[in-house]
């Protein structure tokens, strides 16, 4: 009963019904070059370690694909699985593990976790690994190392008590040309950055969610980790997905773009081929969770 709850919660924002989603999502193959289900996408994971998810934060059809995907993977892996999430900071862990192990409310979960206002469309996945026994890891740096990095620039970290360090990758690279930085300079109109601080944010965001999927891969050998993030962290391979190339290359990875698309009609499948090992496209007409 609680968990055709969380599927009826999920699906309230856009008034869809289940057995309708598949006409409300296209799913892609790049390398394949042909259009796939979830369950495909699921298969290939057994020759790989991490799933990147890289969604619109607030694209309901998406996030009814998530909370589905990570349900399959759980079943399919037997449990073997772990999901690390842009959406909390690392140094919040206490709190998600005393959520997950029942002993505080939800109530102050979500405040004492600093929950983002959206959260009802993270919740699914959180209550399933609660009632599955599966970890939730805060992957994200705090705010208040973010808004540092962007008035001090990165060597402020190096100022920070071993306390909380422990929060934070030992080392943030910081990529100031190449392609990431030009996508990054385009999301901001082609305006100026000054002396760089607020690029170097960005890479502080995508190098602490990578140190935390490499760190939990290494504590928990063998499973499956189904990392979510907006899509700029991952599209391409560049941000956070590159960052964990660099600090964990052993790691087998894989990435899906999913976004609302205006041509999801009739795909172009070809101007959305550099984006990841899977397109998903979403219909635009569904409305969006916030």
């Amino acid at each position: 009963m609680k968990r055709l709850t969380l599927l009826a919660f999920v699906l309230l924002p856009f008034l869809v019904k289940s057995q309708d989603i598949s006409q409300h999502f296209k799913a892609y193959d790049i390398k394949k070059q042909k259009t796939i289900s979830l369950d495909d996408i699921v298969a290939d994971m057994a020759n790989a370690d991490v799933l990147f998810f890289g969604e619109e934060h607030n694209d309901s059809i998406g996030h009814y694909l998530e909370v589905s995907l990570f349900k399959k993977l759980a079943t399919a892996y037997n449990n073997k699985v772990g999901l690390t999430l842009e959406m909390f900071h690392t140094d919040v862990q206490p709190v998600i593990n005393e959520y997950l192990a029942g002993i505080i409310t939800e109530k102050n979960f979500t405040k004492e976790a600093r929950a983002w206002n959206n959260y009802k469309d993270y919740k699914p996945m959180i209550e399933f690994a609660k009632t599955e026994g599966i970890a939730v890891i805060g992957g994200n740096a705090a705010a208040r190392y973010s808004n540092s990095v962007t008035k001090n620039g990165l060597e402020v970290l190096a100022k920070l008590p071993t306390t909380s360090k422990q929060f934070l990758p030992p080392n943030t690279i910081d990529t100031l040309t190449g392609r990431y930085y030009d996508k990054f300079i385009g999301l901001l109109g082609g305006h100026s950055m000054g002396d760089m601080k607020v690029y170097q944010t960005q890479n502080f965001w995508d190098a602490t969610m990578a140190w935390s999927i490499a760190k939990f891969a290494k504590e928990n050998k063998g499973k499956k980790i189904f990392q979510v993030n907006g899509r700029f962290h991952s599209d391409e391979k560049l941000g956070t997905y590159a960052q964990l190339k660099k600090i964990a290359p052993k790691l087998k990875t894989l990435n899906i773009a999913a976004f609302a698309a205006e041509d999801f009609a009739n795909p172009d499948w070809e101007k959305h081929k550099d984006l990841g090992d899977y397109v998903i496209l979403t219909d635009p007409k569904v409305k969006k969770s916030f």
